[in-house]
């Protein structure tokens, strides 16, 4: 079983051909011992994916960094690497390692949950798993394309659009951090991306106001995960960039993809049972399991945690995280399809809804708005789309919700926030 790539890419990334990159990530591999866990840190994505394809190559287990994880220190402890490597330092002494090591069991990946909603875990990821979820996106791409991934290989869902891209031989466009007007500007070259929906909100934005930009957009293709997709956003992307098309996909870190649309239905790629609404998931593209204190604990249950709907059409509607939920005044209140509802509204470019602490109701339902929507125009839609119950009390705009490395919002951090009364 070849490494991750399978093969050598025939395009490469940033200023380096395919060919080079490979040569570079072989450099890498001679200088760390076979099967090691490795963490990666560095500011410079490239050479950080360039130390990924080393490790791997040499058949060794590889955590991304990211500084901004709530307790790093935790973090490492539970992944518990055995050498540690800045990317961007010069490379160290040659041991003269032999590549490829290992086959398809090998560990190539120790991924980390999102951080949307406490301290990330880590995961213990297969070469296989991996493979497999590349042909299950079922996304075919082509030696001319280039694919921009617009944020920090510290999230999964960037760093599986970056190997999707090298392993079908695209050309690849990195941004080491997320910018809306920086990834408008890359993808006047740039005719595939990878971002989750608050991203593609902004992305729309910034194109929607420069009439130039939008002409010159080369993207004929957008693959979002990390959330669904609303109908109000998807209809921005058509009337924005009539020839782009959109392919959505559901999954998690530890479960890799559970279903993917093409096109008006989200199909499962995997078995998938959706038991008193709640999913269960069968997949030989799931993790093997979490790390704790470097030790490998096994997934228990193949529960994802997400409410579902299993139509008779095989088609699946994800509902939104179980335990997302409000409780006010003796009432259960789903933030997400709150949420969904506010998106509607003209200036809205993301939006989370939350529990302040109240003495009497328990919690009152807050709205945390991103953007520039009229503060008349949220009240009257809540009033006029939402149960009286489901209307947040309280309404706070802010520039820029706190995020994960993946473009999420923070939940755990605007949760705790208005626990404590912090500014957000």
């Amino acid at each position: 079983m070849l490494p991750i790539l399978g093969r050598e890419p025939t395009s490469g990334v940033g200023e380096l051909t395919g060919p080079e990159l490979a040569s570079a990530a072989r450099r890498v591999a001679r200088r760390l011992p076979p099967g090691a866990r490795v963490a990666i840190s560095g500011t410079d994505e490239t050479a950080r994916l360039i130390h990924f394809l080393g490790a791997d190559l040499a058949g060794c287990a590889s955590l991304l960094v990211d500084p901004d994880w709530p307790d790093l220190d935790a973090v490492l402890d539970d992944a518990r690497p055995d050498v540690l490597v800045d990317a961007d330092a010069p490379l160290g002494e040659d041991l003269g390692t032999a590549v490829p090591v290992g086959d398809e069991s090998t560990w190539f990946y120790l991924p980390t949950t999102s951080g949307s909603t406490g301290r990330p875990k880590v995961l213990a990821r297969s070469r296989g798993s991996w493979l497999r979820s590349f042909t299950a996106l079922g996304v075919a791409l082509e030696a001319r394309d280039r694919v921009l991934i617009p944020g920090s290989l510290s999230s999964s869902l960037f760093l599986f659009g970056a190997l999707h891209a090298l392993h079908c031989g695209a050309d690849l466009r990195l941004l080491d951090r997320w910018s809306a007007s920086r990834a408008a500007e890359a993808a006047r070259e740039a005719t595939v991306v990878h971002l989750v929906p608050a991203q593609l909100s902004a992305l729309l934005a910034v194109l929607e106001q420069d009439p130039l930009l939008r002409a010159d957009c080369a993207l004929r293709l957008v693959i979002c995960g990390g959330s669904k997709v609303d109908p109000v956003l998807e209809h921005r992307l058509a009337k924005a960039l009539p020839d782009c098309r959109l392919i959505e996909y559901y999954g998690s870190a530890e479960q890799s993809l559970i279903a993917v649309r093409h096109d008006e239905r989200l199909m499962p790629v995997v078995d998938v049972e959706a038991t008193g609404g709640l999913l269960r998931v069968r997949s030989d593209l799931a993790f093997d399991g979490y790390l704790e204190r470097g030790e490998l604990v096994p997934a228990a249950t193949g529960w994802t945690g997400d409410q579902a709907v299993q139509h008779p059409d095989g088609s699946l509607e994800v509902l939104g995280r179980a335990g997302a939920v409000i409780d006010t005044g003796a009432r259960l209140i789903a933030a997400e399809a709150v949420e969904s509802v506010l998106r509607e509204v003209d200036g809205v470019l993301d939006v989370v809804v939350a529990a302040t602490p109240h003495p009497r109701f328990g919690s009152l339902v807050t709205a945390v708005v991103e953007g520039e929507a009229r503060s008349a125009d949220l009240r009257a839609h809540a009033r006029a789309r939402l149960h009286p119950a489901e209307r947040p009390r309280r309404w706070l705009a802010v520039d820029a919700l706190p995020r994960t490395s993946s473009g999420k919002p923070a939940r755990a951090v605007i949760a705790e926030r208005l626990s404590s009364g912090e500014p957000l």
